[in-house]
């Protein structure tokens, strides 16, 4: 679009008037799913939604949030937050994450890429090495597509390989790591008849090594660091199947939280630590658990942990994992490039707006939505509220978090009637849900009704109007399922606990008293996902949407509604 004929004005909407007050809440990790024993929202006394879902299906619906509804490759592919908030401020359906580096792999696009280029001048003298959750739970890396990388590095001109693996259990069954590694090793001896010196040099779990996030705790970080770049950790092996087998039958060790092993020669030398001149690839390309180690590889100055060395290298993300910070600097695939988001096009149409959360979550609501931007489109139309989450701790020990002062905020903005939109982020079923602990989730989703109650009351005493939705499931399924959906047992005949996200749909709930009588959800759009929600709230607004976003989800019938 040539800025002569681009215009940021939106039509006005023939029914829907401006000027009311919009309260926008987003529930993280809350989906709608079966009513058991597992479904903490279910558990948990939550009046405050059970109250809206009885507006269904004129108030209240479900919506897709997850798999193609979101940019990702195949409705196998669970829904998270980033894409979640991409899709619920831009109005329109992004490649994301692992649907990107896919296209970017299939089309041979990645290798021409200057993030490729750069770490290609490695690969004559230094090591190829890949660091990165060992997995096919398509959460944040997949198996296939580090095999391709490992092809197509081969193919480039890599002599050198070491792969350095992070095994997983959260997005997929524990003791699935055996089978991943093995697999690994198999391609890896291929690569070695073809002449190329590629062997596994470490290993860890996930939630132990490596991918901690949200700086909770540099020591996960350091221990990766020591025998990824250092060639140390407490355990030492001659083959990383051997590693993860023996590693396993230690007394409460799982996947997830797998000791950190290096691989040895004969010597008993590590054969792959991280030194001058080598390259160095971190596979994952979702952001949250990449960032850290991204900032002890790239960053000159650096004071989280003593890092002893700080080799000198190449250094490139699958993707960049933080725009704000520009980290790292170099990435093998480009981002979504989303422009035209909703928040910029209601603030050029006057819509003041206000957006809290917690720091977890405060980036979401903010950056994401946004459109991966960050800062103001226009300050002086816009507020952003930071309240500091809780530092240290397991969110399963405050499961509270900080939803009712984010509750607070959002009310004291609505009141004051300085905005007109008013948007949040209710981080608790989703930081809770993931710590797998149920009592606390059911107190999590109770805590966040509460919240949502707050909000409501205060759109209430401004004759405002209230949107609820969520990104993504994760609390209201905290068990993973067989085929035929029933609970999974371990050995000693206890369920296995989920702590990931699921595939299930989110609701969406409009009302308040300045609904224009006669909205309801449309009937036609069955099939509604999380980028249907900008335009339903320009309409709201009293503003048609730009013509390429996903349809709104709202009529307007004639005369008094029929229910």
């Amino acid at each position: 679009m040539g800025s002569s004929e681009f215009s940021w004005k939106l039509a006005d909407h023939p029914k829907l008037p401006k000027d009311k007050i919009v309260a926008l809440v987003v529930l993280d990790g809350w989906g709608e799913a079966t009513p058991n024993q597992y479904n903490c929202i279910h558990v948990a006394d939550t009046p405050t939604m059970d109250s809206l879902k009885k507006g269904a299906p004129e108030k209240w619906r479900l919506v897709r949030a997850h798999g193609k509804a979101v940019g990702l490759p195949t409705e196998d592919d669970m829904g998270n937050s980033e894409v979640g908030h991409n899709a619920l401020g831009a109005g329109r359906i992004y490649a994301q994450g692992a649907k990107l580096v896919d296209l970017a792999l299939a089309s041979g696009k990645i290798y021409e890429g200057e993030g490729f280029k750069y770490i290609n001048e490695s690969f004559e003298t230094g090591t190829l090495h890949l660091i990165g959750l060992l997995s096919d739970g398509g959460v944040h890396s997949r198996l296939d597509q580090l095999q391709l990388l490992l092809k197509g590095a081969f193919e480039h001109g890599a002599k050198r390989i070491r792969v350095h693996v992070l095994t997983d259990g959260r997005d997929v069954l524990d003791g699935s790591s055996v089978g991943f590694v093995e697999t690994l090793e198999n391609d890896l001896s291929r690569l070695r008849e073809k002449g190329v010196d590629a062997q596994i040099a470490s290993g860890g779990g996930r939630m132990y090594v490596t991918m901690d996030r949200y700086e909770n705790d540099w020591s996960v970080v350091k221990r990766g660091w020591d025998a990824q770049v250092l060639g140390e950790a407490p355990h030492k092996f001659s083959s990383a199947v051997e590693a993860v087998k023996k590693l396993r039958e230690v007394p409460n060790t799982s996947d997830q939280y797998l000791p950190p092993f290096v691989i040895v020669d004969k010597n008993g030398k590590a054969v792959g630590p991280i030194v001058d001149g080598d390259a160095v690839v971190t596979i994952n390309y979702r952001a949250d658990r990449m960032v850290m180690i991204a900032k002890a590889l790239e960053y000159e100055n650096f004071d989280k942990f003593d890092r002893v060395r700080f080799p000198k290298i190449r250094y490139a993300g699958m993707l960049q994992y933080d725009g704000e910070l520009k980290l790292p600097s170099h990435y093998l695939v480009s981002p979504p490039e989303i422009e035209r988001t909703s928040g910029e096009y209601l603030v050029h149409n006057g819509v003041r707006t206000f957006a809290c959360s917690e720091t977890v979550k405060f980036g979401h609501v903010t950056f994401f939505w946004n459109g991966n931007r960050s800062g103001y489109f226009n300050p002086e139309m816009e507020e952003y509220v930071e309240i500091p989450s809780d530092s240290g701790i397991t969110f399963n020990v405050q499961p509270k978090m900080k939803a009712l002062e984010i509750a607070e905020k959002a009310r004291d903005a609505i009141l004051s009637r300085k905005f007109h939109q008013v948007r949040v982020n209710l981080p608790n079923g989703d930081m809770v849900g993931h710590t797998g602990d149920i009592e606390a989730t059911v107190v999590a989703c109770k805590v966040a009704d509460e919240a949502v109650k707050t909000i409501l009351d205060a759109v209430e005493q401004v004759g405002g109007v209230y949107v609820v939705t969520a990104d993504h499931g994760n609390a209201e399924d905290m068990v993973k399922r067989g085929k035929k959906g029933e609970p999974i047992l371990d050995k000693n005949g206890n369920v296995q606990i989920l702590t990931s996200h699921t595939l299930e749909p989110v609701p969406l709930a409009i009302g308040g008293p300045g609904l224009t009588p006669g909205v309801r959800f449309r009937k036609d759009l069955p099939d509604g996902g999380l980028a249907n929600v900008a335009a339903t709230v320009m309409n709201l607004h009293g503003f048609e949407a730009p013509s390429d976003y996903e349809p709104t989800l709202i009529e307007v019938t004639d005369g008094s509604p029929d229910f």
